[in-house]
């Protein structure tokens, strides 16, 4: 799927995106289980909300933790996460 600064994900409706106290990390729930997501992971998919950008979210992370390059990272991220089902593209 070809990804632009104006494409617009949401969290695949089948999961639901938390904080995870007990393990002090984000996590993806599912039927049939749950995807920890440490670190990076977890801050790009707290973007997802159905209405950021990836231009957006993009930018909104480089202002977070200035000084970091965060485009390619990010955009690979978004990619294995929309390949694996977690995100999907907004439906207008």
């Amino acid at each position: 799927m070809p990804l632009n600064d104006d494409t617009i994900f949401e969290i695949a409706h089948h999961y639901r995106f938390q904080w995870e106290p007990a393990q002090q990390l984000h996590v993806l729930l599912y039927p049939e289980g749950m995807v920890q997501l440490p670190g990076s992971s977890g801050e790009i998919l707290k973007r997802v909300n159905g209405a950021a950008r990836v231009g957006e979210i993009v930018a909104d992370l480089e202002r977070a933790f200035p000084g970091a390059d965060l485009r390619g990272d990010v955009i690979e991220f978004l990619e294995n996460a929309h390949g694996k089902g977690w995100i999907r593209t907004k439906q207008g």
